[in-house]
Parts: C-alpha cells; structure tokens; sequence
C-alpha cells in the first residue's frame, strides 16, 4: 500500500492525462481489435492505426474548436472591460419587459430591490467571463506542461491499447478482492466509463454543436462560445442545455426580438431537448444502473474536486459505490439465508 501511494505521488503530475488515455484506450478498443483482425499478429500497427484515428477524429478537432473558444472568450472579456457589454442594461430591458405582477414579485424578493439583484447577477456574469479568460491565459502561459502531458497521454494510450487485453485482467487478479467481486467492479468500471463517454460526452458536444448553429442563425454574439457552455450544461440531467437557451430565449423575447426568440425555442425543444432522447439509446445501449439524481450530484462534485476529468470520475465513483454496496448486500443477505437454513431442522416435521 504504501509503495502504491508513493507511486501515485510520483505520477500524480500527470494523473489526468493517465485517466483520459485509460478512457480513450477503453472507448477505441473495439477499433483497436477490428484492425487487429485484418492485421493478426501486427499489434504495434493496430495501435499506431487507432492512435492516428483518435487524433485525426478526437484531437485534433477538439484543439481547432477549443483555439476559437479561446479567440471568443478573449473578445467577450474585452468587452465586459471596455463597457460595450453591459449586463446591467440587459437585465434592465427583461425586467421591464415582465408582467407588473411579476416585476414586484422580483422587486419584492429576498434581494431587497431587482437592483441589488441586477447588480449581483452582473458581477457574477462578469467574474465568470474574467476568469475564463485567466484560464485561457494560464493555459498559454503554461503551454510547455500541457504539451508535456499530452504527449505523456499519446504515450501511454499506445500501449494501453496494445496490450490492453493483458493488463486488464491483471490488474484484476491483483485487486485484494474475491475475483468474482474484483470482476464485477472492473466490468462496472468499463460500462460506466463508456456509457459517461458516448452517451454524455458525445451527446453534450452535439447538442452543444446544434446549439451553437442555433445562436450564429439568430446572430447571437460568440455563437460558438454559448455553444460550449450548452455542451457543458448538456452534461447535467434533468436540466441540461435549457440552462443556456432558456434564458437566451427570454431575453431575445424581452428585447422584441421575437422570430428570433421562437427560432431558439424551437430549436431547444424539437432539435436539442430531442437529440438526447435519440442518440443515448443508440450510443449507450444499455442501461448503467445510476440514477440521475445521483449523476447530476456526482458529476457537479467530481468537476468541482478534479476540474473536467470529473465529468467522468463523478459517475464511475457513483456507479462503483451502489456496486460495492450492492455487493456487500448480496453477501450479508446470503450469509443470514445460511445460518437460517443451518438453524432450521433438517427433516420437515410430517405432522400428526
């Protein structure tokens, strides 16, 4: 144990390029033994193969989006600071815009004043654009160790797929657990891991993509930058892109801009609210066994512990916790089933 924590210690600067090439070696594996297939015997070239697929198809478009994410949210930050974004005024034009009823209900609220609260949802709007741009410059100015790290990632994720088929069971065998027990959680493990990657990841850059075409047909500002958020938000259930597009909505209303606000409307309740319900059944396609509350909690924890990689970590610890659990339930229920039957006499009573 304590060789295992200082091997994490050492590792653990790059422990989350170790995680997304354990998930991208997972999710590509079924690619990774298709070509195997055509190529027996040529490990290293199925490897190589699949590798250039995830960074012709995953990296590479991630790095351009992510570059004009960037360029977008640059702009927007100069803006708050130059005053040509006044978030205040917006506020303004919705309040006024509501029914009476609804303005003193507003003003009435626990806030004090609508000001007060226009003042505060401004700031808050404010520091979340300040710090995504400090975010995107630490970023830059931390370029060296992000290469670093994702070449680390490329490394490691070639050899995970080429010997994958052996490891795994490996480091099964080596879990201080009953191998029936250590199997059901690493199969856990890889369902979950798949199902958070295809069925949330995949379906969140979708709806955020058709969002973001949304907002650049309403000629929204930083369409793509509002699109990204949605992707984010997309990965909450229950509530998910409506956070973004609701609001958008209302104010396009507010401002009378009205196609425009049905356009957006329409769009999130046939295109984007449907494209969930479409594409998870057919990515998934099987159920995980965690419930969405428990989702929703586990992926806000894991974002705010371990940044982005919790959108993964989240649920796997989740869905490992009500296996374990689930485990532990089975085997108490089986020991109490046996020492009843140990206690109840062997021979049924025949009676009178």
């Amino acid at each position: 144990m304590l060789i295992t924590i200082g091997l994490g210690l050492v590792v653990t600067t790059f422990m989350g390029a170790l995680l997304w090439s354990t998930l991208a070696a997972i999710l590509f594996q079924p690619l990774f033994q298709r070509l195997l297939a055509h190529w027996p015997g040529r490990r290293n070239r199925a490897a190589l193969v699949t590798l250039l697929v995830i960074t012709v198809a995953v990296i590479i478009p991630a790095l351009i989006v992510g570059s004009m994410v960037v360029d977008q949210a640059a702009g927007v930050y100069g803006q708050f600071r130059s005053g040509q974004i006044n978030v205040a005024s917006y506020f303004e034009q919705v309040h006024d815009a509501l029914p009476q009823r609804l303005q003193q209900l507003l003003d009435n609220s626990g806030f004090g004043s609508f000001e007060r609260a226009q003042a505060q949802l401004s700031e808050a709007i404010s520091n979340s654009a300040s710090m995504l741009a400090r975010r995107a410059f630490s970023i830059g100015a931390n370029a060296a160790a992000f290469v670093l790290a994702f070449g680390v990632g490329l490394y490691v994720t070639f050899f995970l797929l080429r010997d994958g088929a052996r490891l795994g069971p490996a480091v099964v065998g080596a879990l201080p657990l009953e191998h029936r027990v250590a199997t059901r959680l690493a199969n856990k493990f890889v369902t979950v891991a798949r199902a958070t990657i295809k069925g949330s990841v995949v379906v969140a850059l979708v709806q955020g993509a058709l969002g973001a075409v949304t907002f650049w047909i309403v000629g929204l500002p930083a369409a793509l930058l509002w699109g990204v958020l949605m992707a984010i938000a997309a990965l909450l259930p229950a509530i998910g892109p409506a956070i973004i597009w609701g609001p958008v909505a209302i104010y396009l209303f507010a401002t009378g801009a009205i196609w425009q606000a049905g356009v957006v409307i329409a769009s999130g309740v046939l295109v984007i609210g449907l494209a969930d319900n479409i594409l998870r059944p057919m990515l998934v396609g099987r159920d995980t066994g965690i419930p969405d509350w428990l989702v929703l909690v586990t992926t806000l924890g894991g974002i705010e512990l371990v940044g982005l990689s919790g959108i993964v970590v989240g649920p796997i610890v989740g869905a490992l916790f009500l296996t374990g659990w689930g485990i532990l339930t089975e085997k108490r229920l089986g020991t109490r089933a046996a020492e009843e039957s140990a206690r109840s006499p062997s021979q049924a009573d025949p009676g009178p």
